[in-house]
Parts: C-alpha cells; sequence; structure tokens
C-alpha cells in the first residue's frame, strides 16, 4: 500500500510540475546561461518546497494551512517583489561566455530562493489537497503512507526538472553571447510579468 502511495506521489510531484511558471523559466534561464547544475538546483528547490507542501497536505497540518491562507496575501505581495528584483536583475545580466566552465557559486542562494519563491504561492497546498482528495489520499493514512506519498511528491518533482534542465542542455551549445543576452531579456521580462500579476492578483 506504501509503495502504491508512493507511485502515485511520483505522479503528482510531476504533473504539479510540469505546467512552466517562473520556476521553470528560472531554471531554463539558469541552465542555459550558468550549466546544468545550477537548473538542477533550481529544481531541487522547488522539489523542497512541494515536499513542505505535500506534508502539509498529507498529514492534515490544518494550523499551519490556516495560517498561510490567513496570511497569503503579505505572502504573495512579498514574493511578487522578489520576482520583480529577480526579473530586472535577470533582464540587466550580462551573459558569459558558453564555453567558461560552469560556476558552482552562489548555488546555496540560488536553492534557498527557489524555496522561498515557491512557498510564497500558497494556494498551492489547495492544489494538493484537492489533488489528494480526487486520488483518495490525505485524510485516513497512516504516518508510512503518508511519508511514501510525500517521499513521491519529491522525487516526481525532481524528476520533471531534471527532464527540463536535461533537455534545454542540448540547445545550450548552439547559443552564443548574442543569444544568451536574449535569454536574459527574455526570462528577465517574464518573471518580471510574473512578479506584476502576483501583485495585481491580491489588490
Amino acid at each position: 500500500m506504501a509503495f502504491t502511495d508512493f507511485l502515485k506521489g511520483i505522479f503528482i510531484g510531476f504533473a504539479m510540475a510540469v505546467p512552466i511558471g517562473p520556476i521553470g523559466i528560472i531554471c531554463i534561464r539558469k541552465t542555459l546561461t550558468e550549466g546544468r547544475l545550477h537548473g538542477l538546483i533550481i529544481g531541487l528547490g522547488a522539489a523542497t518546497a512541494d515536499l513542505l507542501y505535500g506534508c502539509v497536505a498529507a498529514f492534515g497540518l490544518t494550523m499551519i494551512s490556516n495560517t498561510l491562507v490567513s496570511q497569503r496575501i503579505w505572502i504573495r505581495l512579498v514574493g511578487g517583489a522578489l520576482l520583480l528584483f529577480l526579473g530586472i536583475r535577470t533582464f540587466r545580466t550580462k551573459p558569459n561566455s558558453p564555453n567558461i566552465p560552469t560556476n558552482t557559486s552562489g548555488i546555496l542562494r540560488s536553492y534557498l530562493t527557489t524555496v522561498f519563491l515557491t512557498l510564497t504561492n500558497p494556494l498551492t497546498i489547495f492544489a494538493f489537497i484537492a489533488v489528494f482528495a480526487a486520488l483518495g489520499l490525505g485524510n485516513g493514512l497512516s504516518y508510512f503512507s503518508a511519508s511514501s506519498l510525500v517521499a513521491g511528491v519529491f522525487i516526481g518533482s525532481c524528476l520533471w526538472f531534471l527532464l527540463l534542465s536535461s533537455g534545454v542542455t542540448l540547445f545550450k551549445k548552439k547559443l552564443d553571447l548574442v543569444g544568451l543576452k536574449w535569454i536574459n531579456r527574455i526570462a528577465g521580462s517574464l518573471i518580471i510579468i510574473s512578479g506584476i500579476i502576483a501583485i495585481i492578483s491580491v489588490i
């Protein structure tokens, strides 16, 4: 039974991660401009946040979910402001040559920033609760089954970002500095738009 819940968790985590939002855009941009490792770190950060929200949904931690929902306006405002900051910085970033070896500095910062950004969408918890309920999961699960479920969510989310960064890597060798510059501008613009939408959504 626990193994079945684990497999269901992988499916849920993968499906929840597939839609390309600001985190997916950041993952693509980091992979193209800074290397596959940085893209994977972004995915790991997003998967960690999904794991945390999955825990809240699977273990029925209503106090935490109620707190997140009651403070969702401020959380989304902070997240939107951070997206604006990252978008502007990304837009103005000068690309390095694609032939320069991957720089491993700033990995922890990228990871923590991604976790925080993903957590600034507290409505995600309702998506997990809805999906768990639709598949007959959540309430009534043993702690072992719930743990297997959220572990699967983490693995599934990681799997999507592994596939995404691996696919994007195939195009990296075809980009020169001009192409990387446009990647920064396009990604920066999309992230800025995401930040504006996040802020407007709470007004």
